[in-house]
């Protein structure tokens, strides 16, 4: 097997290269996917609308958690430990459906 990484060249729209904003996530699993669903909660909006959904295999997820991983290392390494609050927040930064 080679041990080189692939490269792939990919192809970015200006609408999609100016991104969402995000600030919760949900996440839910099958047998067979992984969903992730991005929002914003903000103040004085009772009910957040998911602004994008992310379908992924497993095998896709688990190497997206290992991407997050390194890129949140190196990001430490360059300006110090993430802090997470201690408590309750008036916005989580993260939820969790659920099984799906």
């Amino acid at each position: 097997m080679d041990n080189q990484k692939q490269q792939i060249n990919i192809e970015i729209t200006p609408e999609i290269a100016g991104g969402l904003y995000s600030n919760l996530a949900l996440i839910a699993h099958s047998p067979s996917e992984f969903i992730i669903d991005f929002a914003q909660v903000m103040p004085g909006v009772p009910k957040p609308k998911v602004a994008s959904r992310i379908i992924l295999t497993p095998e896709h997820a688990k190497r997206l958690l290992k991407a997050l991983m390194d890129n949140i290392e190196k990001y430490e390494s360059e300006n110090g430990k993430i802090v997470l609050r201690q408590g309750p927040m008036p916005v989580p930064p993260m939820g969790n459906m659920g099984e799906a």
